[in-house]
């Protein structure tokens, strides 16, 4: 069932008193006058970075991710070791294609751009305004994957998918905090508002065909973990298949992809492997609440041909916490969910393979990057309307609001 909701008041107070409550904490009032906000478009097959006015939506720029790709081909090619694992990465994860920019974070003076880069193993600073690299940090193993920027900008955390670690880095100057295990193929990383817990999730080895429900073990150990994100020590941490057991979902893959909760961080929703929709998840009371079922439009096609078993891939929550963002990934879909109800509208024929949905700072919209057709959308969450399409790089997927210098 469809239903359309009225819009809500636009958020020009909220913004106002989050502004103030920024500059109350200390924000450098330097560093905002002399930055310009935009939205960073990470092409993960490209190796570019679309850099898009955040007001205008008018393309800006481009930053290359691999300013450095001959000296780091010409280290794998006589590494046979590296070797193997770059090839891996191709063609077990990439569909056949290297994967230079997984994800991205600007400094807060937008003088940097943080880049993980899955197909060199590594996380590198580039220099907003030379394009190059400011400094390197070569993560444990052979393949860098998802990150998240603390909220108060001087620290990134990178997962090692075969390393069975997340990294801690320094933003300014690469070097390691600290690091953290985890189970296998590290994942999704959030940080909780007030920047005290990082939220984390395994997803195990998508890459296999082993997809049957039966051959479920085969998957490896996928773990959600709550860390204390100073001293680094893991507070909790389960396998979510028991939480999913006990809810009488016990069918459902474990494996948590994307993440979104509410604005209190009590109530999380969790896109799962091969799962058309997501759960909801009482993080209080430690038990799954509800599933939400959302249009499966692609039923014959097998599950082992879903992309690293992603059925969905990508999921938001808006600045009031009363609706969700999700990108039907295999379904070329994206929809606007109720979060009390669960009803939805969808948005199809914009684009196709959706691979991430994020908020801008207001949390009235939300960006959806389609990878299969190079394009990222804009959509106003209230109305269920695309504002803007901009045409970006080769197999577009993190989206991220940021900064750079207001000269650029």
């Amino acid at each position: 069932m469809i239903r359309m909701k009225q819009p809500r008041a636009r958020r020009g107070i909220q913004a106002l008193l989050l502004a103030s409550s920024l500059a109350l904490a200390g924000t450098p009032a330097v560093a905002q006058e002399n930055t310009r906000d935009v939205i960073f478009v990470g092409n993960n097959w490209e190796g570019m970075i679309d850099v898009i006015d955040a007001e205008t939506y008018t393309s800006l720029g481009r930053i290359n991710g691999i300013p450095d790709k001959r000296q780091r081909m010409t280290e794998i090619l006589f590494n046979p070791i590296r070797l193997v694992f770059f090839k891996a990465v191709r063609y077990l994860i990439g569909e056949g294609n290297d994967q230079y920019v997984d994800d991205m974070y600007s400094s807060p003076d937008g003088r940097l751009l943080i880049v993980s880069r899955p197909s060199f193993a590594d996380v590198v600073a580039i220099e907003t305004g030379t394009g190059k690299i400011a400094w390197r940090f070569q993560v444990e193993g052979y393949r860098s994957d998802h990150m998240a920027l603390s909220p108060d900008g001087t620290r990134v955390a990178v997962s090692a998918s075969t390393g069975n670690v997340v990294h801690v880095l320094d933003v300014n100057t690469g070097n390691e905090i600290g690091r953290f295990p985890t189970g296998n193929s590290p994942h999704e990383n959030v940080y909780s508002r007030d920047g005290s817990k990082i939220y984390h999730a395994s997803i195990g080895h998508v890459f296999t065909p082993l997809d049957k429900n039966l051959l479920d073990f085969t998957k490896g150990e996928r773990r959600f973990q709550v860390v204390d994100a100073n001293s680094l020590e893991i507070i909790e941490q389960f396998d979510f298949a028991d939480k999913l057991k006990a809810a009488g979902l016990g069918k459902l893959s474990p494996a948590i992809r994307p993440m979104a909760h509410t604005p209190d961080e009590r109530f999380f929703y969790f896109q799962l492997s091969f799962l058309h929709g997501f759960v909801e998840y009482d993080m209080e009371e430690g038990v799954v609440t509800r599933l939400a079922e959302l249009p499966n439009l692609v039923p014959d096609l097998p599950r082992e041909l879903y992309i690293n078993d992603s059925a969905h891939h990508g999921i938001a929550m808006n600045g009031d916490g009363d609706a969700l963002c999700v990108a039907g990934t295999m379904s070329d879909y994206l929809a606007i969910v109720d979060r009390e109800t669960f009803d939805y509208q969808l948005l199809t024929g914009l684009g196709e393979k959706p691979y991430w949905v994020t908020t801008n700072e207001a949390g009235d919209r939300c960006y959806v990057s389609w990878s299969g057709t190079d394009q990222m959308s804009v959509i106003d969450i209230d109305t269920a309307t695309e504002l803007a399409r901009v045409d970006v790089g080769d197999h577009p997927q993190r989206i991220r609001e940021g900064q750079v210098p207001a000269h650029w």
